[in-house]
């Protein structure tokens, strides 16, 4: 569809919300502007592509975006774009609105849609935005810290009555399968044990017996960290409670996770994904998606994004397993 720069491109987000989407969109939507290309934003993700819905983005449009959380373009989750019908419906939307370029800001998922707009022949490119930080082509993703930055706070309010109550407090964070947000916020908040996907992990061994060797010590609060998933911790406070004698709580930190005003840090990497991602599109490239590593911004081909695997750093790992006792 494009040959060179474009001189209307669209962006959209797709699948969860992650705090920092609305600084990508923003600095989309003003880097184009800036460089003579118009912009489309597409609301409600792929489902709002196939259906038409677009508002026309400009200056005003992207004001005063950086310090809210979720996304103004709305989000959702489409089975219809997943079929060979849909995409098609899509790319002729894409066609009559004169849409030459695509920024698609989400997750894996998300990027498996880019692809087929990109084989379809709408050049386009993917951001990483998922607080889940389980996009193996890039070292962090939009939301990542500022969801951190979450647990760690509720953490630190549950250790409080933790400590006033000598209870333990078995909290379960988000991370679709991924253990990311579970082991950093464990070393961030002094977690006793932390139960991810990506390690072997025995109860007995790992939360019963420390948690008796702890006491012995002196220290009677404590603070287990679940990925999502895993188990059902309002049993597992049970079994706690029953082998140890320490009263237990578990805490379901659910959706809070998602919201809020993004960090400094997911500001900045949203702005400079958004900007190389434009970068991308005015030289008529598509089929990329965006990625930091080593703090410097690049950009990859998505097939081989979505062909890689990420799994919890093992020197993280070990430090959880070394200094949290």
């Amino acid at each position: 569809m494009m040959n060179g720069k474009p001189k209307i491109i669209g962006v959209l987000t797709s699948g969860g919300d992650a705090p920092g989407m609305n600084a990508a969109v923003r600095a989309v939507v003003r880097t184009a502007i800036k460089r003579d290309i118009r912009v489309l934003g597409i609301t409600n993700g792929y489902n709002g592509l196939i259906n038409g819905e677009v508002i026309e983005m400009d200056l005003r449009k992207v004001s005063s975006l950086l310090h809210r959380g979720g996304t103004l373009l709305k989000t959702a989750r489409c089975k219809e774009f997943r079929t060979k019908e849909g995409q098609l419906k899509a790319y002729e939307v894409c066609k009559e609105m004169g849409i030459e370029g695509l920024v698609v800001i989400g997750g894996d998922g998300s990027f498996r849609g880019a692809k087929a707009l990109s084989d379809l022949g709408v050049p386009t490119v993917g951001i990483p935005g998922t607080i889940d930080n389980d996009i193996a082509s890039t070292d962090y993703t939009i939301g990542f810290y500022t969801a951190l930055n979450t647990v760690v706070d509720a953490i630190d309010r549950l250790r409080d009555t933790s400590e006033s109550h000598n209870r333990c407090s078995v909290v379960e964070v988000m991370g679709h399968g991924a253990g990311h947000l579970a082991l950093y916020s464990s070393i961030a908040g002094g977690g006793t044990s932390c139960w991810i996907n990506e390690v072997d992990f025995d109860v007995e061994k790992d939360i019963i017996q420390k948690m008796k060797r702890t006491l012995r010590t002196g220290k009677h609060n404590f603070v287990i960290i679940v990925s999502e998933g895993i188990t059902d911790i309002h049993a597992l406070a049970k079994e706690i409670e029953a082998k140890t004698g320490v009263e237990s709580r578990a805490t379901v930190l659910g959706h809070i996770q998602r919201g809020g005003s993004p960090a400094a840090y997911d500001r900045l990497l949203a702005s400079r994904m958004g900007y190389h991602a434009v970068e991308v599109l005015e030289q008529g490239i598509g089929d990329r998606v965006i990625v930091v590593r080593g703090d410097v911004i690049g950009d990859m081909d998505i097939t081989e994004a979505l062909n890689m695997t990420k799994k919890a750093d093992p020197i993280m790992i070990a430090i959880n397993e070394t200094i949290n006792i």
